[in-house]
């Protein structure tokens, strides 16, 4: 670090207490310099609220700290190990392309992780060149902003810069380096891999460590690693049901995907449903539609036996035992799962308590949903507003009995129409990252250097209940193509 480098008050509060777990769960090295860093975007807000000057951040050393050129001070650069079921099949990973800073400590005193994606080889490399091209870095920075707008756990986007130097992938490209903030990267493939390692020892430091790190409510429980598995399995069931009810789709819900925090990690080949269909896949990797939004509840609890695979030798001393806690647990994400869905729906609908016809209404206005290929959010926006005349709904027999019963469960209830009116606003996002819109913006800033585009619609993202006029156009649906719509994991 030059000197000029020690003199800049940047903001910077760096701990590395990940790097006080046992050797095996890292590798310590510096991310591999770029040619020619600039700075793409900028997360203001983001920066102000890590403690960090933005003056600073948008320097020449600022964005060589952004880009690996330069380590800010404090921090202790390393690659994580970790394991994880990829499409089913375990294999032993790491971070192949992303350096760890170190966690930064904000003035208020919360510990986030800041990590370089893209920023070079690694240990864990493999055959791959530890890059990562500027479109999908500027991708994950849309749609992990758009989240945490929506108010769903997640984690987020500092800046994005170019490296000034190619990326060969199916084309030529430019690079890019995203630094991307997380309550922690910890996941079920660093369990995975620490079960792996076969050191009891190992898992018990880095299960306290978890305990410590984001759960230390239930770190003194008579059966800590319980309470551990309990909470995860609770946190996911509301993630992934957050992810349901805006028609978000992760795309690659590998192990190694799954954060223990319970935030959305690892945006890859990700995207938003338009038609409502349970079936709808945009991974091109995806052939067999494992990950479809349909199978996201299941394929979370199957990650979660995973976890809880790994942890049986802290569960109980005797094996059986062990087991039949793990499953009592994971048993508990269904329900938890369902119970957090039904009630977002319920909101979604201006539903206030519960009625045993409930649950047939949800899924009646969904299976009509389905079979006249509405779209998603724009029906239960126009639901929340009454403009359903623009609905392909409008005038079909199913969805005009529909109607009748939804308003008759509304006159059950003694809430006011105002009051149902309000909560659906709450709960119903008038505009969500379109697939259309966000692929508009990076092609415009990937292929004419003009990010305008992506601002407009960030701008337009940020507040998703506004239900402002500007947000009208970007509600709209893509032209109609004979080319399905496929993303791309983008390494």
């Amino acid at each position: 670090m030059s000197e000029k480098n020690e003199m800049i008050d940047t903001g910077w509060n760096f701990d590395n207490s990940y790097a006080l777990l046992p050797k095996p769960f890292f590798s310590i090295l510096p991310p591999t310099p770029v040619q020619s860093p600039e700075l793409m975007i900028l997360n203001a807000p983001l920066a102000q609220e890590l403690g960090l000057e933005l003056s600073v951040l948008q320097s020449e050393d600022g964005v060589a700290m952004l880009a690996g050129n330069l380590i800010p001070e404090g921090a202790f650069p390393l690659a994580q190990a970790y394991a994880g079921h990829q499409f089913g099949h375990l294999n032993m990973l790491g971070d192949g392309r992303a350096v760890l800073l170190g966690e930064q400590i904000t003035p208020t005193g919360e510990r986030f992780d800041i990590q370089l994606k893209g920023s070079g080889v690694t240990p864990y490399s493999r055959s791959g060149d530890g890059r990562a091209a500027l479109g999908p870095m500027l991708r994950e920075y849309i749609i992990s902003e758009a989240m945490y707008a929506l108010g769903i756990p997640t984690t987020r986007s500092l800046a994005v810069v170019s490296t000034g130097e190619a990326v060969i992938r199916e084309t030529r490209q430019m690079g890019g380096i995203l630094t991307r903030v997380a309550a922690s990267h910890l996941r079920v493939g660093t369990f995975q891999y620490a079960s792996k390692l076969g050191t009891g020892e190992n898992l018990q430091v880095l299960a306290d460590y978890t305990l410590q790190r984001h759960f230390p409510e239930v770190a003194l429980d008579e059966n800590r690693y319980l309470s551990l598995l309990k909470e995860v399995v609770h946190r996911q069931a509301e993630l992934i049901a957050e992810w349901q009810l805006v028609g978000f789709i992760h795309g690659v819900m590998n192990t190694d995907n799954m954060a223990i925090s319970g935030e959305t990690i690892d945006y890859g080949p990700c995207a938003f449903m338009d038609v409502f269909d349970p079936a709808t896949v945009f991974s091109s990797i995806d052939t067999s539609g494992r990950y479809a939004y349909g199978n996201q509840p299941q394929i979370g609890a199957w990650n979660l036996s995973r976890f809880a695979e790994a942890l049986l030798p802290l569960l109980h001393d005797d094996e059986a035992e062990a087991i039949k806690l793990a499953e009592d647990a994971i048993r508990g994400f269904a329900e938890q799962y369902y119970s957090h869905w039904l009630g977002g729906m319920r909101e979604k609908l201006g539903i206030f308590g519960e009625h045993a016809e409930d649950e047939s209404l949800i899924k009646n206005l969904l299976s009509i949903m389905q079979k006249y290929r509405a779209d998603y959010t724009n029906t239960f926006c126009s639901l929340t507003m009454g403009t359903m005349e623009d609905s392909v709904l409008q005038g079909t027999p199913e969805y005009a009995q529909w109607y009748e019963q939804w308003q008759a469960r509304l006159e059950k209830q003694e809430e006011t129409k105002d009051a149902s009116h309000q909560l659906m606003r709450r709960r119903n996002p008038a505009i969500i990252p379109r697939n259309h819109r966000v692929e508009e913006a990076l092609k415009a800033a990937v292929q004419q250097g003009d990010y305008s585009v992506m601002e407009r619609l960030l701008s337009v993202l940020a507040n998703p209940y506004a239900y402002s006029p500007e947000q009208a156009d970007y509600s709209t649906l893509p032209v109609p193509s004979s080319q399905p719509y496929q993303t791309f994991c983008g390494t």
